[in-house]
């Protein structure tokens, strides 16, 4: 099923508002509470770990909360708008702290992150949730998951390039009023491009649900649990995205003091274009050569650039080239993955309805931001604590074993994730090749049966219930 050229960019623009917001809060943030608040960096690592874990068992509960919507306007929209709000007021709060000081400080940052978290939850899961009901047709569904995936990396672009510079503009030289009014326009922008998303994609009403058996948080854990190939899938995601949020998180930190040339990080975050155009040659890489040697090189090519970068750091820091390169090379790796790794959810769900009768697409989205809430969780634990063990001060010149510690962490630490991330998809991930152009063929065949005949109480066709991989 083809979706319409305005669904489909109306759709993917959404992603421009929303991942402007928790890419600058994912690259900024830290170095605003350590280099602008002066918040101890153990402390700020810690609040990252337990707000992520946090945020991490809400998503399942929110995944079930959109799953048992039922209303006129359908399951999907009305919570999108409900977040979207939200969330936008809590990232100007966010950046804003009344002129607060020491333990008053820690407190009301502790408060405002947390909320932050679990608003976005309430605007992240059901967006994606929409996503797979786009369309079922394998091939369109390529086309369409890249696009917002496209505009999530315009929004990296665009904050992690010019970011710093719009905070020292706004500010005239102070920083802190100068994130405060950088998240007003950031905010301002996420509600126009949500509007743009929810006023003109489609969407079916629930009412007609209204007899189906409610999710429960029990039925919602075994959806999860017993989808083998989500959980594999959840096992490559994580270790991929725990490698590129150890790598953006002290990205900060490796240019402005291992390097010495701050300069050079919008330089590297600008490389991000590349990100967009692997995405938007994906489709047509996976028809060339498989999706599964897609994802072969998606992992290689970060392997690839963050030696380059480690090897720079050594031989020529200042080398914008050299910056560059790692970037372009890194980037485009990254691209191939969010390419692969977004059609695949989809591909999860399908495969659970197959196997068990029920969609279930909010819970198992659910479980794609609960992975990217984990991998953060993670991340900002290892930034913080870790900055710390390494000995960093901040806004003074670092230690040999400071700037060796920064020197690994940033390149070293995030190949082997990237190489786990490999292996996990090699041997355990299924649905590629044939048996995914199988499991293509059977859920069409269960659509069109479900259309002509009531389903059994179970919901699933007898011979679909023995369908494996």
């Amino acid at each position: 099923m083809k979706v319409p050229f305005r669904e489909k960019y109306a759709f993917g623009v959404g992603a421009l508002g929303k991942d402007a917001v928790i890419c600058f809060v994912n690259t900024f943030l830290l170095f605003y509470y350590t280099d602008v608040l002066y918040l101890s960096p153990a402390f700020v690592g810690t609040l990252f770990f337990g707000a992520r874990v946090w945020d991490a068992i809400n998503d399942p509960v929110m995944g079930m909360i959109i799953d048992n919507t039922r209303t006129r306007f359908g399951k999907f929209r009305i919570w999108l708008v409900i977040g979207t709000v939200l969330n936008a007021i809590v990232f100007v709060l966010l950046f804003t702290t009344f002129n607060l000081t020491g333990g008053s400080l820690y407190l009301y940052c502790t408060i405002m992150y947390v909320i932050f978290g679990m608003t976005y939850t309430v605007m992240d899961v059901p967006y994606w949730s929409w996503l797979p009901n786009l369309t079922s047709d394998p091939e369109e569904r390529e086309r369409v998951s890249v696009l917002p995936r496209i505009f999530a990396s315009l929004a990296g672009l665009l904050t992690g390039t010019f970011g710093l510079q719009a905070v020292n503009l706004l500010g005239s030289g102070d920083q802190m009023k100068g994130f405060q009014l950088i998240a007003v326009l950031i905010a301002i922008a996420f509600i126009i491009f949500i509007g743009i998303t929810v006023t003109n994609v489609p969407e079916a009403s629930t009412l007609d649900q209204q007899n189906a058996p409610k999710l429960t948080m029990k039925k919602a854990v075994q959806v999860i649990k017993s989808n083998d190939q989500l959980l594999a899938f959840i096992g490559l995601l994580l270790t991929f995205n725990l490698s590129m949020q150890i790598m953006n998180g002290f990205m900060i930190y490796y240019f402005k003091y291992v390097t010495g040339n701050e300069a050079l990080f919008s330089l590297f975050f600008f490389t991000i274009f590349a990100e967009m155009l692997g995405l938007m040659l994906f489709p047509k890489i996976s028809r060339k050569i498989s999706r599964e040697k897609t994802y072969i090189l998606a992992c290689l090519l970060p392997v690839i650039g963050l030696l380059i970068l480690f090897v720079a750091g050594f031989i020529a820091p200042t080398n914008a080239i050299f910056a560059m390169a790692a970037g372009l090379v890194l980037k485009f790796g990254s691209g191939l993955s969010l390419g692969v790794t977004t059609v695949s959810i989809a591909d999860c769900i399908d495969y659970g309805e197959i196997k068990f009768g029920t969609r279930n697409e909010s819970i198992i989205c659910s479980a794609q931001t609960f992975l990217m809430k984990s991998s953060q969780a993670v991340a900002g634990l290892l930034t913080g604590v870790g900055l710390s063990i390494v000995g960093y001060v901040p806004n003074a010149a670092q230690s040999a074993t400071a700037i060796l510690g920064i020197r690994l962490l940033t390149c070293i630490v995030p190949i082997f994730c990237v190489i786990f991330s490999y292996l996990i998809y090699k041997n355990w991930y299924k649905l590629k090749g044939q048996r995914l152009l199988d499991l293509s063929k059977r859920i069409t065949k269960f659509h069109s049966e479900a259309n002509k005949t009531q389903k059994t109480n179970e919901g699933v066709l007898e011979e679909d219930v023995n369908f494996e991989v």
